[in-house]
């Protein structure tokens, strides 16, 4: 075997031995058909080829992209969905529903950033009160460093602004699963701990680990 031939070979066989795993893998998406049925197959068809689209663009399209396509999931609230008053459902179970409130939008928007290689010291789930609705609401924000202003991923508001353009939220807390801050318009302010949140978060890694659809 010439060089040539050699190089060719061994650039195919590294090409689809690190080709990207699909988001949701057969055996899950088997399983979310047989539950959901084929409306929500061709969701996460189209979940899949989103996602797809988006290798080796910049964190900003993954962004805007990622923040489009679960902004099409209606919103319901848990008591309806789940019959609980708060409830964090995997992006399995919401995709699989096509419904879900604040904070499933930011989880699955989340991991599939995640999945997208933005890193996760950029993202947080935020705790914001909104003016317009009178409520406590959760949006995803994203940090290019941890002193930046945070752009606002949000269900309410489709097109993402920095935090300084969204009078109509006040920040509270931002949590990522590892560490709770207070929240300020601009970089992460004093850590703090908060049992409940932590909680929420353990039950939802429960989850993603057992697959819950």
């Amino acid at each position: 075997m010439n060089i040539l031939r050699f190089v060719l070979l061994f650039f195919i066989i590294t090409t689809f031995s690190y080709a990207a795993k699909p988001y949701v893998e057969k055996p899950l998406l088997k399983k979310i058909t047989k539950k959901y049925k084929v409306f929500a197959k061709k969701r996460f068809f189209y979940e899949q080829k989103s996602l797809d689209s988006l290798q080796g663009k910049t964190d900003l399209e993954k962004l805007n992209k990622v923040n489009t396509f679960y902004n099409g999931v209606r919103y319901m609230s848990d008591l309806k969905v789940y019959k609980k008053k708060d409830y964090w459902a995997t992006p399995w179970e919401f995709l699989g529903k096509d419904k879900g409130d604040c904070e499933d939008y930011v989880i699955s928007k989340y991991f599939a950033l995640l999945y997208l290689g933005v890193d996760s010291k950029k993202l947080f789930f935020t705790y914001v009160r909104s003016s317009k609705f009178k409520a406590a609401h959760m949006v995803l924000t994203y940090f290019k460093t941890p002193r930046s202003e945070p752009l606002i991923l949000d269900n309410n508001n489709h097109k993402i602004f920095p935090a300084s353009k969204r009078k109509d939220l006040t920040p509270i807390y931002n949590f990522n699963g590892e560490s709770l801050y207070r929240a300020s318009k601009k970089g992460n302010g004093k850590k703090v701990n908060s049992k409940k949140a932590h909680k929420k978060w353990d039950q939802l890694m429960r989850n993603m680990k057992n697959k819950k659809i």
